[in-house]
C-alpha cells in the first residue's frame, strides 16, 4: 500500500501538468464569392422594399441585378477555388429570398391582391414551388445531368414574372390590381412559373459554356450586338428572352419524346426509396 500511494500521486501530478491539446482552428469564410451572394440577397430585399413603396421599375431592376450576381458567385468560387459548404447554403438562402419570396410578394403587391384569396394562393404556389425546387436541386445535385436544369430555374422563373411587371409598368399601367386582364395574366404567369419549377422538364443550364476557351471573333461581335439590342428597350427585350427560355424546356421535352430519347435529366438513380419519384 505504501509503495502504490506515491506512484498514484506522481501520476496525478503528471496529469495536472500535462498541456491541454491545442484547439482546432476555426474555418474562415471566403469573402469574394460570398460578397456576390450577399449582393444578390440585397437585390431581392431592395426589390421588396421598392414594391412596398409602389416603385415597381426599381423592384424589377433589383431582381434582375440579383439574377446577374447569382450567376456569378458560383463561377467566381470555382475560378478562385473558394468553394465551401457555407457558400452553398448561403447561396440557397439568398435564392429563396431573391427568386422565391420577393417575386411572389411583388406580384401580389402589383396585381394579385385584386383577386383576393386566389391572388395570395397563386403567390404562395410560386413561393412554395421555389422552395421545393431549391430543396430538390440541393439533394439531386450529384445525379442530375449538368447540361440541364430539372425544372425551370428559380432566377428564370422570377425574371418571367418580374419582366412582365416591368414591361407593363414602363408602358404606363398603374393600379394593375384593378385591371382585369392584368390581374389574370399575372395570375397565369405566376402559376406557370411556380409549377414549372417543380416539373422534370429539362431546361438548358449553360454550365458547359467555358469562359477560359478561345472563341471566334464573330462571337464577340454577336455579344456586342446583343448588348446593343437590349439597350433599345431593356424591359421588353429581357422579358422576351425569358419568355423564350421559360417555354424552351417544353420544346426540348417534346422534341426528345418525339425522337424516342430519354427526357429525364437524372443521370443515375439513388438508393433512397423515398426519392424514387424524383428519378423517373
Amino acid at each position: 500500500m505504501s509503495d502504490a500511494t506515491p506512484d498514484r500521486a506522481e501520476r496525478e501530478a503528471d496529469d495536472l501538468e500535462a498541456p491541454e491539446p491545442p484547439r482546432p482552428r476555426r474555418k474562415g469564410i471566403y469573402i469574394l464569392p460570398n460578397l456576390f451572394t450577399l449582393a444578390a440577397l440585397f437585390g431581392g430585399f431592395y426589390a421588396v422594399v421598392m414594391a412596398m413603396d409602389g416603385r415597381f421599375e426599381q423592384a424589377a431592376i433589383g431582381i434582375f441585378c440579383a439574377a446577374v450576381l447569382d450567376s456569378l458567385d458560383g463561377r467566381v468560387a470555382r475560378m478562385t477555388n473558394t468553394q465551401s459548404a457555407f457558400g452553398e447554403q448561403m447561396d440557397s438562402l439568398s435564392d429563396m429570398v431573391s427568386f422565391g419570396a420577393a417575386p411572389a410578394l411583388i406580384a401580389y403587391e402589383w396585381a394579385l391582391q385584386g383577386l383576393g384569396k386566389l391572388g395570395w394562393i397563386a403567390a404562395f404556389v410560386y413561393c412554395s414551388g421555389a422552395a421545393l425546387r431549391l430543396a430538390r436541386f440541393n439533394t439531386n445535385i450529384g445525379v442530375v445531368d449538368k447540361r440541364f436544369f430539372q425544372g425551370l430555374p428559380s432566377p428564370a422563373a422570377a425574371a418571367l414574372i418580374i419582366g412582365f411587371i416591368w414591361v407593363m409598368d414602363s408602358a404606363g399601367w398603374r393600379d394593375a390590381w384593378s385591371v382585369d386582364w392584368l390581374r389574370w395574366t399575372t395570375f397565369a404567369l405566376t402559376l406557370y412559373a411556380g409549377l414549372t419549377m417543380v416539373t422534370n422538364v429539362p431546361f438548358y443550364s449553360f454550365k458547359d459554356v467555358s469562359f477560359k476557351r478561345t472563341v471566334p471573333f464573330i462571337v464577340i461581335v454577336a455579344i456586342a450586338l446583343g448588348i446593343a439590342v437590349i439597350n433599345i428597350h431593356p424591359p421588353m427585350v429581357l422579358f422576351a428572352l425569358f419568355v423564350v427560355y421559360g417555354f424552351s424546356g417544353y420544346a426540348v421535352f417534346a422534341y426528345k419524346r418525339s425522337k424516342g430519347r430519354p427526357v429525364s435529366v437524372i443521370a443515375t438513380s439513388t438508393d433512397e426509396p423515398d426519392e424514387a419519384g424524383l428519378h423517373r
